[in-house]
């Protein structure tokens, strides 16, 4: 006989997701730094792109690139923040089946997009400073134009099969999630099946995303740096350095968070689990919220567009 007091949910119509568990009374107050990081996020990425549009001298491929940066960091902050702070302010918790797996399949696609971007703004510095005599005639639009294309497909093709298959599978177990948003993990955990080869797989993506584009990012700044040591003087050295300082500092904006999550998911199991999912959004907003802010203060040419932008709009 079964236990009438049990509810089998096999394929909801909907999820519930709880926020953060353990601060459900301290939601309205912790929305207010999550929605300043929003904030800042939308408006900084929408000046890179605004400040680029109008600045024909920054019609270049690291400003393209840089643009491209800006509309994932965008769409990465868009896709989660807003359904997290109707959660904290209207608790409106629940959320679709297809829009769960369609969130999880653009935090995915666009995280493979934005470490593929990473790459090629490291690739940019290295032939601007080891082969700048060239640098016009390798990073034609037309290149830039095929690498982006290029990085899009990747991130969209690797993450295609997940959502078909996972959505595929039966989820019985309840349709309550322990977080802000559909992360990975705590919805594969709802699934009444096998999920091992989904594990394996999304494995599998990290390894052939993350080794090669780290490989690849390494290599050009030991090459960078190798060109930078080799010049004569400490001022060219500095300025020829203060030109891929804000990159370096965007990359570790992005990795940091990232692995400090993984790592946390990973060993620290007597963690807390408010603390996992704090982090696990601290991932997706602070390089988001970071990255304008990183090139509009060390980058030159975006520092004095946008300042001269303010100063005509005040005047």
């Amino acid at each position: 006989m079964s236990d009438s007091n049990t509810t089998v949910f096999t394929n909801p119509s909907s999820f519930i997701l709880l926020g953060i568990p353990g601060l459900e009374a301290a939601h309205v107050w912790i929305s207010i730094p999550f929605c300043a990081m929003y904030a800042i996020a939308v408006l900084g990425n929408f000046t890179i792109l605004l400040i680029v549009r109008l600045e024909m001298s920054l019609h270049a491929p690291m400003y393209y690139f840089l643009c491209m940066l800006a509309v994932i960091d965008l769409v990465l902050s868009t896709v989660t923040l807003p359904k997290m702070l109707s959660i904290f302010w209207f608790n409106s918790r629940e959320i679709d089946f297809s829009a769960c797996f369609t969130q999880l399949y653009f935090i995915h696609c666009f995280t493979v997009i934005e470490t593929g971007i990473l790459v090629a703004l490291a690739f940019d510095r290295y032939v601007a400073i080891c082969d700048p005599l060239r640098y016009s005639t390798i990073l034609t639009n037309r290149v830039v134009a095929k690498i982006g294309l290029a990085v899009l497909l990747r991130g969209g093709l690797l993450m295609l099969p997940r959502p078909f298959l996972e959505t595929r599978w039966p989820y019985c177990r309840t349709n309550v999630i322990a977080h802000t948003y559909c992360e990975q993990i705590a919805v594969l955990k709802l699934a009444c099946t096998d999920i091992r080869f989904s594990s394996y797989y999304g494995l599998l993506v990290v390894i052939l995303v993350t080794v090669p584009d780290v490989s690849l990012i390494t290599f050009s700044y030991i090459q960078i740096l190798r060109a930078i040591f080799s010049l004569p003087t400490k001022d060219a050295r500095l300025k020829t350095f203060s030109t891929c300082g804000s990159h370096l500092c965007v990359i570790l904006a992005f990795y940091i968070p990232a692995l400090f999550s993984i790592f946390t998911h990973e060993y620290g199991h007597n963690v807390p689990l408010h603390f996992h999912v704090i982090t696990a959004n601290m991932y997706l907003l602070l390089p988001p919220m970071l990255n304008p802010i990183i090139y509009g203060v060390r980058t030159k040419q975006i520092r004095d567009r946008l300042l001269h932008l303010l100063t005509h709009i005040g005047t």
